[in-house]
């Protein structure tokens, strides 16, 4: 008699909970995770409270993010000729030490905008390198069967991180303990994320990775095209990787800039209301990534098939989108949207933690993340420079044709609808 899947799913569950590697992961990244919060909070503060040219924020913000963008696939290479472990601890007292700094200099008064630049382009190149090794570190801490569960679990947990954090960092940031922003509450948001990178990385001490093979000493910018060349090689991960930047085009655009526009124009409440959405939105994917670590066994057959069906269900919320006029409404249609976006980002991830060689898996996860971050940009450029021809109705429109016309082709052209939840290499 075979064991009924809530069972296993409960087993899983358990045994995770009891693997002392997980446990020390999810403690210190949720630290990490909480501090990040207070530095993406604190930091347009600190450039605003230097100089209110908003030129000179964009510059800070943009230092911060091209170059891990721009390094993020070097680090990748990093990260498989060392090891996930070693390249993600080091990442981590490189932030300690940088944000103790800035801390430092702003509680002395002794931060310029040169030191505010040079630093946030540092915290930006470490980025580049713990990102992908965070990555690829779980399916090296936990067995291969749990990595769904773990992978949910962390997702879930993140998401919670990123709905409370700005909250409670708001609270440092502005209890300082003088009348309005004080330097004294700047201070504090950086050093409790000095600390908090500290603390994580003495948790990621206590982690024990499964001894990898042995590394090949490429120069970097080779080990970066055998990666290329190994995914474009595989035709479902080349596939999967094609089609995920073009919903990343056609879904990132209008939620970054139709949505405030849809709120400003149309809604009551304006910020209110977006924020209302973007919350809600956030509370969608909480829910959906719980569920796709909690119970991994509801799906459809394939994981291919599951996603195509969902990308569709999108595009037929984007085409009524544009006619939303009340909060609520938009609330509505975010909800389930976040959560089937949520649950398939669990299931997702972990098909390419499991597909990938162990001995690939920084350079290719750097891939991933690489097109959706690079993407963003442009399609954020682009819906804006549509909204100067079409109003926010016809560009959510158009962004839902053009999904569905993107799951189309996926679905008769490609061999995504047959990828199989349980990948093999």
């Amino acid at each position: 008699m075979s064991t009924p899947a809530p069972a296993v799913a409960s087993a899983a569950r358990r045994a995770l909970l009891a693997n002392a590697n997980f446990r020390w992961l999810i403690a210190g990244g949720l630290l990490s995770m909480l501090g990040d919060q207070f530095t993406l909070l604190a930091l347009p503060w600190l450039v605003m409270a230097i100089d209110r040219d908003p030129l000179v924020l964009g510059t800070v913000l943009a230092l911060g993010s091209l170059p891990r963008a721009g390094f993020i696939l070097v680090g990748g290479a990093i990260v498989d000729r060392h090891s996930p472990k070693t390249v993600l601890l080091l990442t981590k007292w490189i932030n300690a030490a940088l944000l103790a700094l800035l801390a430092a200099l702003v509680i002395s008064g002794a931060a310029t905008l040169p030191a505010v630049y040079a630093l946030s382009l540092a915290i930006g190149l470490a980025t580049a390198f713990s990102y992908p090794a965070g990555s690829a570190i779980l399916p090296q801490a936990v067995p291969a069967e749990l990595l769904q569960p773990a992978n949910g679990l962390m997702m879930a947990a993140r998401q919670t991180v990123l709905l409370l954090g700005p909250v409670l960092a708001g609270l440092l940031v502005a209890g300082g303990g003088e009348p309005g922003l004080s330097a004294r509450g700047l201070a504090l948001a950086f050093g409790f994320d000095a600390l908090s990178f500290a603390v994580s990385a003495w948790t990621l001490m206590r982690v024990r990775t499964a001894s990898a093979a042995a590394k090949t000493r490429q120069p970097v910018f080779a080990a970066i095209a055998e990666a290329l060349r190994s995914c474009w090689a595989d035709r479902e991960l080349r596939a999967l990787l094609l089609y995920f930047a073009a919903i990343a085009f056609f879904v990132g655009g209008p939620i970054q800039v139709a949505l405030p526009v849809l709120a400003s124009e149309r809604l009551p409440g304006g910020a209110a209301s977006l924020g209302l959405m973007l919350a809600v939105h956030g509370l969608g994917m909480l829910a959906g990534m719980a569920v796709s670590g909690l119970r991994p066994q509801w799906r459809l057959s394939t994981l291919g098939g599951t996603l195509l069906l969902i990308d569709a269900v999108a595009g037929g919320v984007f085409l009524v989108f544009g006619h939303v006029h009340a909060a609520w409404q938009g609330a509505a249609l975010l909800l389930p949207l976040g959560a089937l976006a949520g649950f398939m980002q669990v299931a997702v991830f972990s098909w390419l933690q499991r597909r990938i060689a162990p001995a690939m898996l920084g350079r290719s996860m750097a891939l991933f993340m690489f097109i959706v971050m690079g993407l963003a940009p442009l399609a954020a450029a682009a819906a804006g420079a549509a909204l100067r021809v079409l109003d926010v109705t016809e560009l959510f429109t158009a962004a839902a044709l053009c999904l569905l016309a993107v799951v189309s082709i996926g679905t008769l052209f490609t061999p995504i609808r047959r990828i199989a939840y349980l990948a093999q290499r």
